[in-house]
């Protein structure tokens, strides 16, 4: 007898019921996203970085010497595989981590405030650049984060911490009434 699967987001338990009108600060979660890890090959670091920023609608995220996550919330993850496989294996390797990871989004004009309760990097608008990206600790957990806009940061996370991130960093926005729900 087939079994039929529903597809739930792993932190639909923790919004259900108290999503509400977003405020100036407000932490979204991304139902739909395709995350892939890519790692370059010795010696190709350089053009395989190239090769990342001249893909189309997708934010490549730096997490260390030749690896990087390329993250997309309009094209699909079958797509995003075929132009991966066509840098060619003997460059670089992917691996598609979309339903592995989660991508979280906050603003706010104080949201530097919220993550630094979270996390020790420093983000100052100076030194964390718009399009910048870093593997860090929030809230003991690692994740990669990206500055996204003036007052904008995605946090890309393993779905198993997901939702503990979210609790905490959720507590750490009381402060400024930070709200969340999906995107």
């Amino acid at each position: 007898m087939p079994v039929t699967y529903a597809a739930r987001h792993v932190l639909e338990d923790h919004i259900s019921g108290f999503e509400a009108t977003p405020n100036p600060h407000h932490l979204a979660i991304l139902r739909a996203v395709s995350v892939f890890s890519v790692l370059a090959h010795s010696g190709h670091e350089a053009d395989i970085d190239e090769a990342l920023t001249n893909l189309e609608d997708v934010h490549v995220r730096f997490c260390g010497p030749g690896e990087w996550l390329v993250v997309s919330e309009t094209v699909a993850a079958d797509t995003i595989a075929r132009q991966l496989s066509d840098l060619g294996s003997p460059r670089a390797a992917f691996v598609d981590q979309s339903d592995g990871r989660v991508v979280l989004r906050i603003h706010g004009p104080k949201v530097r405030s919220i993550l630094a309760k979270c996390t020790a990097v420093d983000l100052h608008a100076d030194i964390f650049d718009i399009g910048q990206s870093s593997n860090c600790q929030i809230c003991h957990v690692a994740a990669n984060l990206a500055r996204t806009g003036q007052d904008a940061f995605e946090i890309v996370v393993m779905r198993s911490f997901a939702g503990f991130l979210f609790d905490e960093v959720r507590e750490m926005g009381r402060e400024f009434a930070l709200t969340a729900g999906f995107a």
